[in-house]
């Protein structure tokens, strides 16, 4: 396995793959990574010649510094990680290797880029975009691997792709989640004690969502999580919405003709955690 540290080194690299004929998978990562990464790992090595993965905190989607410093960071364990999964090269850039200057671009995703995590967290999906338009233009990727976890920046990425002319896949792989159900995040490692059992609440209450999704209204549903959430001392509901699949707008009735999402956020102590769960296909 290859870390590398430059971008110019890593075009070299590449570059000399792609004279020989090699595909290229590509999985972006902030590190602290877990089984959810490794699967991403998985289906880019059974579908390409090479895989990279890359290992960057991105200061540009964080609108909060705090939790920007709190993020979780452990290289030497991510490295031993991918190198038992038997990824090719790790990229881990320097903030000055992809900031060299200011990035004043701003990318306008309409209403999918305004709603939930874009209404929450100001500025998050401009500096999304920002950072995986300099790492496909780094990677030159075939085919890149995103969790379904992160629901909505998935769609925003779709329509990255889109709007400014990748030729890139998209693929799109199954949320892996702990034995209790909590979607696998690197952020589940800040979780202590009560708060991490606690935590398990936000899949059993998308279930119960599911569950209900002929029964009740949308208000109803949504109402339901907030009841379920908020009943717990650890946590604290910031949104729950149903939402159209593909296009994200909410929905105010259930028809059953368009495909939806339930996308949640949930405060556990002050750890913020999103999960999805799909009602109808």
């Amino acid at each position: 396995m290859q870390i590398i540290k430059q971008i110019q080194k890593l075009d070299s690299t590449l570059l000399h793959a792609r004279s020989q004929g090699a595909s290229i998978g590509f999985v972006p990562t902030m590190g602290a990574l877990h089984e959810g990464h490794l699967s991403l790992i998985n289906n880019s090595l059974s579908s390409n010649d090479i895989t990279v993965a890359s290992i960057y905190v991105n200061p540009t989607q964080f609108n909060d510094k705090n939790d920007l410093k709190k993020y979780p960071r452990n290289f030497t364990a991510d490295f031993e990680l991918l190198n038992s999964a038997k990824c090719d090269i790790v990229f881990t850039p320097s903030d000055k290797e992809m900031y060299p200057e200011t990035d004043q671009r701003h990318f306008d995703f309409g209403l999918m880029g305004e709603l939930m995590e874009g209404k929450m967290r100001l500025g998050h999906f401009n500096g999304v975009a920002q950072i995986v338009t300099k790492l496909f233009d780094a990677v030159k990727p075939q085919r890149a691997y995103f969790g379904q976890k992160d629901f909505q920046q998935l769609a925003i990425i779709r329509k990255l792709i889109h709007d400014y002319n990748y030729k890139i896949e998209i693929i799109a792989c199954p949320i892996i989640r702990e034995k209790d159900g909590l979607a696998m995040s690197s952020r589940n490692t800040l979780l202590k004690d009560a708060a991490r059992t606690e935590a398990s609440k936000i899949y059993e209450t998308l279930l119960k969502i599911k569950k209900n999704i002929g029964s009740l209204k949308v208000t109803e549903l949504e109402k339901l999580a907030e009841d379920r959430i908020n009943q717990s001392t650890h946590l604290h509901l910031d949104y729950c919405r149903i939402v159209n699949t593909r296009t994200l707008a909410p929905v105010t009735k259930i028809t059953f003709s368009e495909p939806l999402t339930a996308c949640i956020a949930v405060f556990v102590s002050k750890i913020r955690l999103i999960d999805n769960i799909d009602l109808i296909s």
